[in-house]
């Protein structure tokens, strides 16, 4: 049986989808129930590497450096935030989920928040 994964912001949000579509069974950084799977990123999961971490001569800013665009660009995890991050990419990469549902707030911060979430996900292609 295939499931949809819906993806909110926050825990409060998807407690509160997860009980409008039926997903009443907790489990460990999700709900899941009704043909659904309903989990959380926790405002941003992934961000950006900070200059410095691509090169030592990033860490103090001089003008001649800019601008930086590091080839290819790398995410970061921050550590309170792993746990979650890996229940999110085990989500994604069940085989019984054939769709993604972003529940993020609508607007600029709210889809980066999704499309941060994993890069190289399995679903990518299908967003």
């Amino acid at each position: 049986m295939s499931v949809q994964l819906v993806i909110a912001e926050k825990p409060s949000v998807a407690r509160s989808i997860a009980a409008v579509i039926g997903a009443t069974e907790k489990q460990n950084g999700y709900w899941q129930g009704g043909g659904y799977l309903v989990s959380w990123c926790i405002g941003h999961l992934v961000s950006f590497a900070e200059a410095g971490q691509y090169d030592e001569k990033y860490c103090k800013w001089k003008y001649e450096d800019l601008p930086i665009l590091p080839q290819p660009w790398q995410f970061i995890v921050p550590d309170e935030k792993k746990q979650q991050f890996e229940i999110v990419r085990s989500l994604l990469n069940r085989p019984d989920v054939d769709s993604v549902t972003a529940a993020t707030d609508a607007g600029r911060e709210g889809e980066l928040i999704f499309r941060f979430r994993l890069p190289n996900g399995r679903l990518h292609e299908t967003l």
